[in-house]
């Protein structure tokens, strides 16, 4: 069994792009630019599920949301799957967890020898209330999901993260001069709304910053009808109060990068001061990104690169240096959290490690994504293959684009002669992972149930939390 550690850093809605290292314009996150010069960055990184909780339901198991059955951010996992988790323990490695998980409860055995200050689902039922989804029966969203205040100061979260760290630099330090290698799982939660920051982190993108965003139905540019009608659900951009506070918004999430950042360095620095550092395989990635503004959307629960791409980089002994623009996903990330240890563990066909993928680079690996949650009237699939990538909706037209000549997305070719043999080659690929129709069905009736259980439609609607989950110390 390898002698090397292995840390894993797992923030949420961590937009793929806003970093240096990424080649961000203005961002800046000096601490994992250096993780990844002397790493490697996944280039083209995606989620599984651009929601929180079946997105780390997935990321546990390895397996896709339409094979866990967890939908939602109301079908949290609870450790009934085996994951890499349960895997590592197996094994006899200690693995510990820090932080943010968005499971359902700490009482679970949920692949963890101990959950330190874990943040899990409302009440362990997540957001019921968003589960009912179909356009003639759902309410638009409660208040407003960005939250009360954007800009400068302190929120729970921003505390919540503190104590991460600092749990984890006690944790750390604890482990100094232990001879058997670890996993230890930590989970931050910056950059996800509420949009506040400390005040020195908003001062480093002022106003002037900003950049115009793309594709705004302002300008000229009509939304997807699925798009339009999910982001009817919640439509932060209309609840802004006026055009400063948009801005606001900006400056503060890239304030909150720049917040997840230094958290990250404080945790480098710990792991280095206790003289771990050469002997720790380090991993960060994120649950989702966030659309920030583009197309006049944001949060996430979208197809689009700033909401299904995440950002993916590992350095320690024996990783290569660089980038890999091969596609990968955070399930390939649990298959290499358990072959890190040689643990066994069977997460679904064609995930693989990540250090054998940055190895062969093959090309044409194909990266799958699926959304059935909050404000979706039918699934959305994402199927991305090489350059290409489809997004499929169930009962809505396609969208198709070329990222390697257009990577911002601005170009849907579905319609495109020229790419109808591109298109059809992706549904084939599509297919043969699951039948959308088919998934999509199965997703309502499942999330039909749930609401069936908690007493009908009127008690569903009274479930959970309105908008972000609340870090342990305002639960209780």
């Amino acid at each position: 069994m390898t002698k090397s550690n292995l840390l894993v850093i797992l923030s949420d809605e961590h937009q793929s792009r806003a970093m240096g290292c990424a080649g961000h314009p203005f961002v800046k996150t000096p601490n994992l630019d250096r993780l990844a010069a002397r790493g490697m960055r996944f280039t083209n990184a995606y989620t599984p599920c651009p929601i929180c909780v079946p997105a780390r339901a997935s990321f546990a198991t390895g397996l896709y949301p339409h094979q866990t059955r967890m939908w939602d951010n109301a079908m949290p996992y609870e450790g009934s799957i085996r994951g890499w988790g349960h895997a590592l323990q197996e094994k006899g490695v200690p693995v510990e967890s820090i932080g943010k998980l968005h499971y359902r409860s700490e009482e679970d055995p949920a692949g963890f020898d101990v959950e330190h200050i874990p943040m899990m689902v409302a009440d362990g039922v997540g957001m019921v209330w968003a589960s009912i989804r179909k356009e003639d029966e759902r309410i638009l969203g409660p208040g407003r999901m960005l939250g009360d205040y954007i800009g400068p100061g302190n929120s729970k979260y921003t505390d919540y993260d503190e104590a991460v760290v600092a749990r984890t630099k006690t944790w750390l330090d604890d482990r100094n001069g232990g001879e058997d290698p670890w996993c230890l799982y930590v989970g931050l939660v910056a950059p996800h709304f509420p949009l506040v920051v400390p005040q020195e982190f908003y001062d480093m993108y002022p106003a002037d910053m900003m950049p115009e965003v793309k594709l705004h139905p302002n300008k000229g540019h009509p939304r997807h009808p699925w798009v339009e009608k999910q982001n009817a659900f919640m439509d932060s951009e209309a609840k802004f109060k006026s055009e400063d506070e948009r801005i606001s918004a900006l400056r503060a999430y890239y304030g909150l990068c720049s917040w997840l950042d230094y958290n990250i360095g404080q945790i480098l620095a710990a792991l280095e001061e206790c003289g771990q550092l050469d002997n720790t395989t380090i991993i960060y990635s994120s649950d989702h990104g966030d659309n920030v503004g583009a197309r006049g959307l944001w949060g996430k629960s979208n197809m689009y690169e700033e909401s299904a791409a995440v950002p993916m980089i590992m350095a320690g002994p024996n990783v290569a240096t660089g980038t890999c623009d091969t596609p990968v996903s955070l399930l390939d990330l649990a298959a290499t959290i358990a072959t890190h240890f040689e643990a066994d563990f069977t997460p679904t066909d064609g995930v693989t490690d990540l250090s054998s993928i940055a190895a062969d680079s093959p090309k044409e690996r194909v990266v799958f994504s699926e959304y059935h949650a909050a404000g979706a009237v039918s699934g959305a699939f994402m199927l991305r293959k090489g350059d290409w990538k489809l997004i499929h909706y169930v009962g809505f037209p396609d969208e198709l684009f070329n990222l390697a000549e257009d990577p911002e997305e601005l170009r849907n070719l579905a319609t495109d002669p020229d790419s109808a043999a591109k298109l059809a080659e992706l549904h084939a690929e599509l297919s043969a992972i699951c039948d959308p129709a088919a998934t999509d069905a199965q997703a309502f009736a499942d999330q039909a149930s749930l609401v069936e259980r908690v007493g009908g439609r009127d008690a569903a609607l009274g479930l959970g939390a309105p908008g972000a989950t609340p870090p342990p110390e305002m639960a209780k």
